[in-house]
């Protein structure tokens, strides 16, 4: 990690936008991890929710997922991309759209609809299909333990976003609904990570799914198009994948390597819409462990 943490002293001042930033790099194959940064935070792991919910569900359960669901999971049902939902109705809202194959529109709707169609077509939530694979410090963002530390992500009515979810809807709604609402440290995402693979054997499953379908979106993961040039890190292989959060959190894994990293942080704080500094960071951590310089 040393090369990871020389890296993240020499861009911190680069990243101007946030005042908390985890690092950890996975070991697939021996089963380990390593961390550094703001180590005890619980980040508000935004839209990385998806794959870590219902993708992993899909993971454990997959004859939950006939077609429908599959389209709806990979962004290309038809749904709208977003839109502002009724606390009282929501669900309604969300089911009323017909799923019709379409191009790709990535969708917080089609999320927050396979959570609607895994606790119906199963009886279970997509929490209580998790149970034992979460670990205890990822949890929903109601769910927090009372001492949790949370950074700020932004503003809500003049007041801090410190504990809350960030995503409106998330937020109103106040309940589970798939598109968002997870917090974790950077310990619980890697281990949650470790035991999803353990369970699942998803690192080989979603690399051969790769192989087996040109749609961008593999289960709800996102694979990279080019590995010359991706937010992952240049020097991936084509059977690389993960997610992105709009916190401006993020997870990877490369399948032929069998190691991945999470980056966590509040880059959205004081202004969402400035990335540069962020991606720049992205891509040199990816590039650091894909080459195993991490490792000292």
């Amino acid at each position: 990690m040393d090369a990871i943490i020389r890296c993240t002293d020499l861009m911190l001042p680069q990243l101007t936008r946030l005042d908390a930033l985890a690092v950890g790099v996975v070991d697939f194959a021996a089963g380990s991890f390593k961390t550094c940064g703001h180590e005890q935070l619980w980040f508000d792991l935004a839209s990385v929710t998806k794959v870590l919910g219902n993708s992993a569900v899909q993971a454990l359960s997959p004859d939950l997922f006939d077609d429908d669901l599959r389209l709806l999971l990979e962004h290309r049902a038809g749904l709208p991309a977003w839109g502002l939902l009724p606390r009282t109705g929501w669900k309604d809202v969300v089911r009323s759209y017909p799923v019709k194959e379409s191009p790709v529109l990535y969708s917080d709707f089609s999320a927050m609809r396979v959570s609607l169609e895994i606790q119906q077509r199963s009886g279970q939530s997509v929490p209580d299909h998790l149970k034992g694979v979460w670990d205890d410090q990822v949890r929903f963002w109601r769910d927090l333990p009372s001492d949790a530390e949370c950074p700020k992500t932004g503003e809500r009515a003049g007041f801090d976003i410190r504990g809350d979810v960030h995503d409106p809807n998330a937020w109103n709604l106040g309940e589970w609904c798939g598109h968002a609402g997870l917090f974790g440290t950077i310990g619980g995402v890697c281990r949650t990570l470790l035991a999803l693979e353990k369970r699942t054997g998803l690192i080989a499953n979603v690399a051969q799914e790769m192989d087996r379908t040109p749609h961008r979106y593999v289960w709800g993961w996102d694979r990279v198009e080019n590995p010359a040039q991706t937010l992952a890190g240049a020097g991936c292989s084509k059977h690389t994948f993960g997610h992105l959060g709009f916190t401006d959190t993020s997870v990877w894994s490369d399948a032929e390597i069998r190691r991945g990293h999470v980056i966590l942080s509040n880059a959205t704080r004081d202004g969402w819409y400035l990335k540069e500094g962020l991606n720049e960071f992205r891509r040199a951590v990816g590039e650091l462990v894909w080459r195993g310089k991490d490792s000292g």
